[in-house]
């Protein structure tokens, strides 16, 4: 097997804002895995929340190069134990190779990545389009731009409930609201009350990631259903989000990649949780690999080639919140 590794500067359409950074380009590193006439993609996204970087990326990948290029006719599973050891400390070099992995071996079997795991793809959420922080005549202007079902609304701000208000006067879509740790117990009660009457779905991630004593408070009183992000990173923190939140928002590059993400879906369901994949700021590559696990998903936030001037990649394509497949088999990607 080949190991190719190529580095991107993903250009956004518009700043993108959250509570803790402003970005206008996005690094970002496709791994592709070749054997025989067969390549499968993979992707990794710089992160300096994570201590990411695309220089660490290339170099943690480099030094397994070998052990990657001896694999042949592993399963996904075998893949993953085997690198995974190796990699414990860049669970986003892991997702990138394990993905690319998981895409070549569905073609190498003539199969998309759903109809390999017979995955029935007839009743997929619709994944929200995100309106990052700005000015609220900003945050409007996104949403008509881009006319969608579900807004995700990034929040942390002190004007929270009245950019919530105001976009609500421009939009029946329904709402989901992302603080990214920037609340407070008492902020997140308070501001549910008033965003349910906003017809806000949930609340993502309103308290620090180790805030269990506040979040078990927020979980027993809030009238919105609380969704984990920063509090779920691996597959250790779904128990501990149990009566901790209602849900949990799992993201690939943070776990490690398909193989742990599909263990953690499989253990929330079996606690009760509600289940969520969520992206970072990625090409088709990324996305893509996303879209196989629908089915699985009670919410999905697969937006981040949408928020693209260029992407690098076809693969799957999403009009209006819907989710389509190309012919390819695999994940469907390639690269242009």
């Amino acid at each position: 097997m080949k190991l190719i590794i190529r580095a991107y500067d993903l250009k956004l359409k518009h700043t993108f804002r959250i509570s803790r950074k402003s970005i206008d380009f996005q690094p970002s590193l496709i791994v592709e895995l070749q054997e025989d006439d067969f390549s499968g993609f993979g992707e990794a996204t710089s992160n300096p929340y994570y201590n990411i970087t695309i220089e660490i990326l290339q170099n943690d990948i480099e030094q397994i190069r070998t052990l990657i290029e001896a694999t042949s006719n592993e399963t996904p599973d075998e893949f993953w134990n085997k690198i995974s050891s190796h990699l414990v400390h860049n669970p986003f070099a892991l997702c990138a190779l394990d993905n690319a992995y998981h895409d070549l071996y569905a073609r190498k079997k003539d199969k998309k990545l759903y109809e390999l795991w017979n995955y029935d793809i007839s009743h997929n959420p619709l994944t929200n389009y995100t309106i990052g922080i700005g000015s609220i005549e900003n945050m409007i202007a996104k949403m008509e731009e881009l006319p969608w079902p579900i807004y995700k609304i990034k929040l942390g701000t002190p004007d929270d409930i009245a950019i919530v208000t105001e976009l609500r006067k421009h939009s029946d879509a329904i709402f989901r609201v992302d603080a990214n740790c920037a609340w407070t117990v008492d902020e997140t009660l308070s501001n549910a009350e008033i965003l349910k009457s906003l017809n806000v779905e949930f609340i993502e991630q309103p308290l620090k990631a180790n805030d269990w004593e506040g979040q078990r408070e927020v979980f027993k009183n809030s009238v919105l259903p609380v969704i984990a992000d920063e509090s779920c990173i691996t597959e250790s923190d779904i128990t501990k989000c149990h009566n901790h939140f209602h849900g949990v928002n799992i993201k690939l590059m943070k776990c490690g990649g398909i193989t742990p993400g599909k263990r953690m879906i499989a253990e929330a369901k079996k606690l009760g949780l509600k289940t969520m994949v969520g992206c970072m700021t990625e090409s088709t590559v990324g996305i893509s690999a996303i879209a196989h696990l629908l089915p699985e998903l009670d919410y999905v936030d697969m937006d981040g080639a949408l928020l693209l001037a260029e992407d690098i990649a076809s693969g799957v394509t999403i009009k209006n919140g819907k989710t389509y497949y190309p012919e390819r088999t695999g994940t469907g990607v390639i690269l242009f």
